[in-house]
């Protein structure tokens, strides 16, 4: 392994000097390169959807999208109004001035209902009349006073138009199923009114995945991220002017969320970059006191940078909410490569004052151990490929290729642009008054490390146990609400909405009879009825079902306004001959409310269950429960299909629960079996594993101890940290076999390690883990958690590999060294 490890070393050195005679050609073509990617940037996109966490060829996404097809969008902007009184004639005439300025000032709207225009059906004799609310307007306070019984006593109007104590209403806003062709992103942001485009407008092809795989032209494209976001923020711009303490106004539903995350995602975005930036420029600046120590590692990690995004803008992959965190991610983690170059290069440079031949030996010294730190990362992070949450997925394959380009711009721009810019070799006197006391604590730490083996190899398996008894404590969440602040508009009202109207969101279920007319069976109607009735008893703590609709509720509408609107017959008609001529009586009112709730061949139903907006989690065994009940009531009668956002975000949990598990077996096998492959031993290999391992089960045990979340971006730690945490342990076994082949000693090889690569290890581990920590002063609960504790597993991997790396080599080496 020695011969081969050498043969690789001169290579490398005759590499860099290759580079640096033809040091202008290297740079034209790297730039270039660049270049090429980097025109691509502004075709990037962001899509924080619900569904976009789950891959195009999903089963649940399959089922979802027909269902939108079918009955249109089910995610629904919310607007509850909490005036002085409802029922006074000021608040109704404000009621219809929103309502209408809404309808013509927001884009992209397929339906806006509210007291205004609430369907209301009544009998006049043998007619069937079906009309707005508030198509007679009540002039006097008895007809007030009409109104207010009417509402109030119309069960389809409770917890959906209004609440149980009268005292809030609601407005809600049906945005297109489906996107416009033609309107661009600029289009879009400078709407200003007008109504928007038609419903019923041209369709474009579907662009799916970041294969570029596209649809036929006669599929239709749905209401793309951009396009919502116009319309949530010209909602956003209405509310606001007729925002009043007699007329409060609490904007929520899914779109608003999903914007919201958006806006913060891009805004913290903005501010992760520019604390990236200061922070590797601070570390770079005190560790080397050299600008070109600064600028040329930016340049490499920047090029790396701009050419993985232009990667995501070529194969059509919008920044999603975990891959967000990319642009920061590959910034502090790419740097460490050139960390690692430098400060071989300029101890040379210090020591021979030869510019080139100190690049090379740099090259030959670094260059090995940073391909094999590399090949580990990006193998951590590749273990996230396979996951079944799509930006999980994308983020392992991008934040891959991200590392493997940093690596690639430092092994070939970097020399270049040495070899091209003036640097100077510092005093050898100065450079070792200035790192003295680093020097003074690493010799104190192989010392200790080394002396006391035993006791320090106890301790951390102590450690070891009680975490992983605190880790398997932890339990998966997936609160997307609770990512946001306390103080954000959109949860403040999203619960409030839920506390008042008993739910934001909605699980869908559809209902095929297989067959033409099958809504005019009695029995699948009343199993419709029964199920509603049933599951509105539902309440498991703060678990409840606010309301569930059907086709069958319009029947009982139909019918009672059919029977001199008398409460009593607001049930079922239990003559199968009346309901196909009730129904045919509503179409022909003139109503097309049937259309969200049947296919036009009455074969298919929906229903709709109304529920607060919690952890998805506490939504699986509800899901179950429905499954089970609806399979009880219709057996072999229908084809019952569960679908809706709810349930998108439930099969992103259980999608995350298996990804997570998958994800760190798959990246510790492999990261594991690298490592023994590089190090030429099995035994030392699996104990060099240790103590990264001890880092990442600490750091799991805190999270059950302080009840840190366990979601989609804690999740990643694992995967991450012993993709990160592992380069120091290649870096440190990879100097100290050097060094001890040469003694023979393990206390000097320990020392000699520690005083050359350990001061590189340090200065890459205080910019990665600040590269993390920054992540807390994000504006979302869920980054900060993930900075926190990535961060911190950085920490003590590096922690870890000072103290018990040394101890395990000097308890595996203690044979030869007492010889």
């Amino acid at each position: 392994m020695s011969k081969i490890r050498k043969i690789i070393e001169q290579w490398f050195e005759s590499f860099s000097l290759f580079l640096c005679r033809y040091r202008w050609w290297t740079l034209v073509i790297m730039l270039g390169l660049v270049g090429g990617l980097g025109s691509q940037l502004p075709q990037i996109t962001f899509d924080t959807s619900n569904e976009s966490f789950l891959h195009h060829t999903d089963p649940t996404l399959v089922a979802y999208n027909e269902f939108r097809h079918q009955f249109g969008r089910d995610d629904l902007i919310i607007i509850a109004i909490e005036p002085e009184n409802i029922f006074d004639q000021k608040f109704l005439k404000k009621l219809v001035d929103f309502h209408e300025d809404l309808q013509d000032q927001v884009p992209y709207v397929e339906d806006i209902t509210s007291m205004v225009n609430a369907r209301n059906t009544r009998g006049e004799g043998d007619v069937l009349i079906v009309e707005d609310l508030l198509e007679h307007w009540p002039g006097d306070q008895a007809a007030l006073k009409s109104l207010r019984e009417r509402v109030m006593s119309n069960p389809q109007y409770m917890n959906r138009l209004i609440s149980e104590d009268g005292r809030v209403t609601t407005l809600v806003i049906q945005a297109n199923t489906f996107s416009s062709k033609g309107d661009s992103i600029e289009s879009l942001a400078n709407f200003d009114g007008g109504g928007g485009p038609a419903a019923g407008g041209d369709i474009v092809d579907v662009m799916e995945g970041f294969k570029e795989e596209t649809t036929s032209v006669d599929e239709a494209q749905f209401l793309t991220d951009a396009e919502l976001s116009a319309a949530v923020a010209q909602v956003k711009k209405v509310v606001a002017k007729y925002q009043a303490p007699d007329f409060k106004l609490y904007i929520a539903g899914a779109p608003v969320v999903t914007d919201t995350l958006k806006r913060f995602m891009i805004k913290d975005q903005k501010l992760f970059m520019r604390l990236i930036i200061l922070t590797i420029g601070l570390c770079l600046f005190f560790m080397f006191r050299r600008l070109t120590a600064v600028v040329l590692p930016m340049i490499v990690v920047g090029s790396a940078l701009v050419s993985t995004l232009g990667l995501m803008a070529i194969f059509k992959v919008p920044l999603k909410m975990p891959t967000a965190v990319l642009p920061s991610f590959i910034m502090a983690v790419g740097v460490a490569d050139s960390i690692h170059i430098l400060t071989i290069f300029y101890r040379q440079l210090t020591r021979t004052g030869k510019k080139i031949e100190s690049i090379a030996y740099a090259m030959g010294h670094s260059a090995l151990a940073i391909v094999l730190t590399t090949l580990t990362t990006a193998a951590g992070l590749a273990s996230f490929s396979t996951s079944k949450v799509a930006p999980i997925a994308e983020l392992g394959i991008f934040a891959g290729i991200g590392v493997l380009l940093a690596l690639l711009f430092t092994l070939v721009m970097l020399p270049a642009l040495l070899s091209v810019v003036p640097v100077k070799a510092k005093q050898w006197k100065t450079r070792t008054m200035r790192v003295s006391y680093m020097d003074e604590l690493l010799i104190w730490i192989s010392n200790f490390s080394t002396s006391y083996p035993k006791s320090i190899t106890a301790v951390c398996t102590i450690l070891v146990i009680l975490s992983i008894f605190g880790a398997f404590q932890l339990t998966f969440t997936h609160h997307v609400l609770k990512w946001l602040p306390e103080t954000a508009d959109v949860r403040i009202a999203t619960e409030k909405i839920d506390t008042t109207l008993k739910g934001s969101v909605v699980m869908e279920v559809v209902v095929d009879t297989g067959r033409v007319n099958g809504l005019f069976d009695i029995d699948i109607l009343n199993n419709l009825e029964s199920l509603a009735r049933e599951i509105e008893k539902i309440k498991q703590e703060d678990l409840f079902v606010g309301k569930a609709t059907s086709v069958a509720d319009i029947l009982k509408e139909i019918h009672r306004a059919l029977n001199e609107n008398r409460p009593e017959y607001y049930v079922i008609p239990q003559d199968p001959a009346l309901i196909p001529q009730e129904f045919l009586l509503f179409e022909n009112s003139g109503s097309d409310d049937l259309e969200d709730v049947v296919d036009s061949q009455f074969q298919t139903a929906r229903f709709t269950i109304k529920v607060p907006w919690l952890d998805a989690v506490k939504y699986v065994a509800l899901l179950e429960d429905l499954g089970d009940r609806f399979g009880r009531s219709f057996g072999d009668k229908a084809q019952v299909t569960m679908t809706g956002m709810m349930t998108i975000l439930f099969s992103t949990v259980v999608s995350a629960i298996y990804s997570a598990a998958e994800s760190y077996t798959i990246a510790g096998v492999v990261i594991t079996v690298m490592v023994i492959l590089l190090i030429g031993s099995i035994r030392i290999g699996l104990l060099a594993m240790l103590p990264n391992l001890l880092a990442i089960s600490i750091v799991m045990g805190l999270m059950a101890v302080f009840n840190f979340p366990f979601d989609l971006f804690t999740m990643l730690i694992g995967s991450i940290a012993i993709g990160l945490a592992v380069d120091n342990t290649i870096h440190f076994m990879h100097n100290f076999r050097r060094y001890f082949a040469e003694a023979g000693d393990v206390p000097r090889a320990v020392r000699e390690t520690l005083l050359t690569t350990g001061r590189a290890l340090f200065v890459t581990t205080v910019v990665l883990s600040l590269g993390f920590f920054i992540y807390m002063f994000a504006t979302m609960n869920n980054l900060f958690y993930f900075g926190l504790l990535t961060g911190l597993t950085i920490i003590l991997a590096l922690v870890a590999n000072f103290f018990l790396a040394p101890a395990l080599m000097a308890l595996i080496h203690r044979p030869t060294h007492l010889a």
